[in-house]
């Protein structure tokens, strides 16, 4: 009971230490939740309502490229449709198979290799079975018509050349002719490019870069076969560089004349970006996705879309996704956002327009 007098202090004895029960006056903290619905998605969760802390941003690998890996898929290609036509290939006087298909089989092996790259890049084995029996015919076709017409340009060249007093191939006029014939050449690699990419953009990029590429190719070729003296070795060494240089090519006009594109900050395929060509981008864990996303369970077969329209881009997620920290199911994107999806993180990036 409280004192009558209320000017006296409160006195508590041992005996009213003693009455007091802990266990009901310090409630116990429940545990961590651990109901359905509280997936983690790597440093994600579905549960979660607030802010969310992007992944530190990752080293990029020279292997994610694309001046790279295209560059490397022309060599290769060049290569290989070197060595399957070098064998019955005839210096000289006469000719053999080898003699009319070396080029057709380079151009078309190098198609192939332009079409698969990036696929292969994002271990995508089904985009790769697609792309290349897409790109096998079309290599085919173009590589031939593209041949006439590159003969027909290069017939014409060594004619004026030669009225202007270009005799031999040692004469630079002829390493010029040669070059602007092979542009042909490159261009049939960059529309090859596009069309297995599903973008017009992209075949002009392509284009334009296969026919630098093939320049530069075309106009190494001869000091090239000086050099080695002729025969395989030369040949080996110029449609090398050709399907290299081409390539290369392909890879810096692209990246160069982009508008909007994902950087992946982190992930597996940290430093690789990704071109936004089409008005609408599936990024998700299905092989068919534009964006494929591997190594990650808890990413959705189709997890987002970007969608461009005009000015306006904008990302719209069916599953977890942050955009600088941020949960969202629809956001328009400004340069410089982050977004997150499981254990990626991608930069978006706009060019500047003036």
């Amino acid at each position: 009971m409280a004192p009558d007098n209320k000017s006296e202090p409160i006195k508590i004895t041992i005996e009213d230490l003693a009455s007091v029960n802990l266990e009901t006056a310090v409630p116990a903290m429940a545990p961590p939740s651990t109901a359905p619905g509280g997936k983690v998605y790597g440093s994600v969760s579905s549960s979660a309502e607030g802010p969310s802390p992007a992944p530190a941003e990752e080293k990029g690998t020279i292997l994610l490229q694309g001046w790279f890996y295209l560059g490397l898929a022309g060599l290769l290609g060049a290569l290989l449709g070197w060595a399957i036509a070098e064998p019955a290939f005839v210096d000289g006087a006469g000719q053999r198979w080898g003699n009319f298909a070396i080029i057709p089989l380079v151009i078309t092996l190098e198609c192939i290799g332009f079409a698969v790259a990036e696929s292969i890049v994002e271990r995508s084995p089904r985009k790769v079975l697609i792309q290349g029996l897409l790109a096998l015919p079309l290599g085919i076709v173009l590589s031939f018509v593209f041949d006439f017409f590159a003969g027909i340009i290069f017939n014409i060249g060594v004619a004026l050349a030669a009225e202007a007093g270009a005799q031999t191939f040692r004469n630079p006029a002829l390493w010029v002719v040669r070059g602007i014939a092979w542009t042909v050449f490159g261009a049939a690699g960059g529309v090859v490019y596009g069309i297995v990419g599903q973008s017009s953009k992209k075949a002009a990029y392509g284009t334009l870069g296969g026919v630098i590429g093939a320049a530069v190719g075309g106009m190494v070729f001869d000091p090239i076969a000086m050099a080695t003296h002729g025969g395989a070795a030369s040949r080996a060494v110029g449609f090398g560089l050709l399907g290299l240089a081409t390539g290369v090519a392909i890879g810096i006009v692209e990246s160069a004349l982009k508008d909007r594109w994902f950087y992946v900050t982190a992930g597996p395929l940290a430093g690789k970006q990704f071109i936004l060509y089409k008005p609408r981008t599936v990024i998700g864990s299905e092989q068919k996705c534009d964006i494929y996303l591997f190594k990650d369970a808890n990413i959705l077969a189709q997890h987002a879309f970007v969608e461009i329209a005009g000015a306006r881009v904008q990302i719209r997620a069916l599953g977890p996704l942050y955009v600088s920290g941020n949960p969202a199911k629809l956001h328009v994107l400004q340069s410089g956002n982050i977004v997150q999806i499981g254990r990626y993180a991608f930069r978006y990036q706009e060019k500047q327009r003036r």
